[in-house]
């Protein structure tokens, strides 16, 4: 049972700023903690598709965070971005922030609770500050093509969610498609005379057109799909939503209260450390875990005393960039359909889609093909069947593959490492290390190590010595030794690492000192 929702000074405030002289901030909030296994092997659950240049040398991430650069709403656009990621992606994730030179708040999730509850920390966020600012709320692993297009539409969206409604974008579908969730779309509406900033923003919003939102239909098998599309009443639900932060909260505490509830004592118990802010751990676990779509969107169409919900187009050359064929779909293509990227050659191909980190990939007679390689996987797979990828990623973790997970080449906050070689009692290591950066004080139970500098110099710990090695020289850490790593210098370390032991796994590490606060 929902609890009952009484007016409260924060409501009447709210009303109060549907008055077309306040100008109400907006809030870009990208939810940034998905793991999706449906692109792998590029895509794998410590680095996934949103931190990842699937279309071009900017990540996911980075292209979202600069989608709104420009938008004229008719309110004005806030200076800092809230994003809520993953604690487990944070540094990456942090990294890739910081190159797009934006202020930004970035949440950090101690647990994967879907993205009601992302939102719903995201909100409080804002409403400390801004209790009715506008969030423009957008997943950070989509891609549009169009940015003026996807601009308009926000605008659009923007005047509904001032007057207080909860806004989503819809897709026009252009196929009978499985993989999504459909919105039914009402009664068409014009821009609320109270939201109208200027009569140029009223214009634009009419021009793009809204509706009243029926109802959220959950993903349909091919047969009703087809219905959907022959209807001509049902839209793609995009995943990207306007509101402002007090609607979305007086929604959420109206129909999940137990959501609000672990929110907000989430938020009231976490700390800032460094570039995160840290939700208290025990109270956001304790959450219930679930989508926007399910917590609230699909009941709007029932229940209205919280909130209605208005549904604006979106024709930006959106794509959720959810699977191979998604992106062979959005991609420059050939004459005969193909897309190459990297070491690529195609000889007699159609309709492929080849992607090549490093290896040279021939094609030679391929049709209606996905081929992707990495460091340690390559992927073959009908283009009718990319769906399926994921059922692979299952297989592998439930054999204890390390593929799954990480890339050979695995980042950390100072620098990263590529496994290069292993075998029987050894593995080989290709290290990066960052100017000024070190890795923790440690040790290790089972294995010894060798350092050799191929560039730049290290400034090596091991145990009570402190000494420099050079290019071209090197270091013995025996086992059971407690040792540490720095670059000291203005360039990059580079070094080759060789362990030798009984076991050599990471979770072989015993820290005693951490610049990153890892345990």
């Amino acid at each position: 049972m929902t609890a009952p929702v009484t007016a409260t000074p924060a409501d009447t405030r709210s009303m109060q700023a549907m008055s077309p002289n306040v100008k109400l901030k907006v809030h870009p909030v990208i939810l940034a903690g998905g793991s999706g296994t449906r692109l792998w092997p590029m895509s794998r659950e410590q680095h996934p598709k949103q931190l990842i240049g699937l279309l071009g040398d900017d990540s996911l991430l980075q292209s979202t965070t600069r989608r709104l650069d420009g938008l004229e709403a008719g309110h004005p656009l806030a200076g800092q971005l809230v994003v809520v990621a993953n604690e487990e992606q944070r540094f990456t994730t942090a990294e890739q922030l910081r190159t797009s030179g934006k202020p930004t708040r970035l949440i950090l999730e101690p647990a994967g609770r879907d993205t009601a509850p992302a939102l719903t920390v995201a909100a409080l966020s804002i409403a400390a500050q801004d209790e009715d600012g506008i969030m423009v709320v957008m997943p950070a692993d989509h891609a549009v093509t169009d940015i003026d297009g996807f601009h308009a539409a926000v605008a659009a969206g923007v005047q509904h969610a001032a007057a207080g409604h909860i806004v989503t974008m819809g897709i026009v579908p252009t196929r009978a498609e499985t993989g999504y969730g459909y919105i039914r779309i009402g009664a068409a509406l014009g821009t609320p005379n109270d939201a109208r900033a200027t009569d140029a923003d009223a214009d634009a919003a009419d021009t793009i057109g809204a509706h009243k939102l029926d109802r959220f239909v959950e993903k349909p098998h091919l047969e009703l799909a087809q219905r959907y599309i022959a209807s001509k009443e049902y839209w793609w639900n995009s995943g990207i939503f306007i509101m402002r932060a007090s609607t979305w909260l007086k929604a959420i505490r109206h129909f999940q209260p137990a959501i609000y509830e672990a929110c907000e004592a989430a938020f009231a118990g976490g700390k800032a450390d460094g570039d995160f802010f840290r939700l208290q751990r025990d109270a956001f676990s304790a959450s219930p875990s679930n989508s926007i779509d399910y917590a609230v969107m699909e009941k709007l169409g029932n229940d209205q005393s919280a909130a209605s919900g208005v549904v604006v187009p979106l024709q930006a050359g959106w794509s959720d960039v959810g699977s191979w064929d998604a992106i062979w779909d959005i991609s420059e293509k050939d004459a005969d359909q193909n897309v190459g990227r990297g070491r690529v050659m195609f000889e007699g191909a159609a309709s492929t889609f080849a992607h090549s980190e490093g290896r040279l990939i021939a094609c030679v007679g391929t049709q209606d093909l996905v081929v992707v390689e990495t460091a340690d996987a390559i992927l073959v797979a009908d283009k009718s069947r990319v769906q399926d990828v994921k059922k692979i990623v299952g297989r592998i973790r439930n054999d204890g593959g390390l593929e799954a997970a990480n890339h050979r080449k695995v980042h950390r906050p100072w620098g990263n490492y590529d496994s290069v070689d292993t075998g029987e009692r050894f593995q080989v290591k290709r290290i990066v290390v960052k100017p000024g950066a070190r890795l923790s004080l440690q040790m290790h139970h089972h294995r010894a190590e060798h350092w050799i500098v191929v560039r730049g110099t290290a400034l090596v710990t091991r145990g009570e010595e402190r000494f420099i090695v050079s290019e071209n020289e090197s270091a013995y850490i025996p086992l059971g030794v407690t040792h540490r790593l720095e670059n000291p210098g203005k360039m990059p370390l580079e070094m080759i690492e060789v362990q030798s032991g009984s076991y050599l796994g990471e979770d072989d590490i015993v820290r005693f000192d951490d610049t990153y606060g890892r345990q």
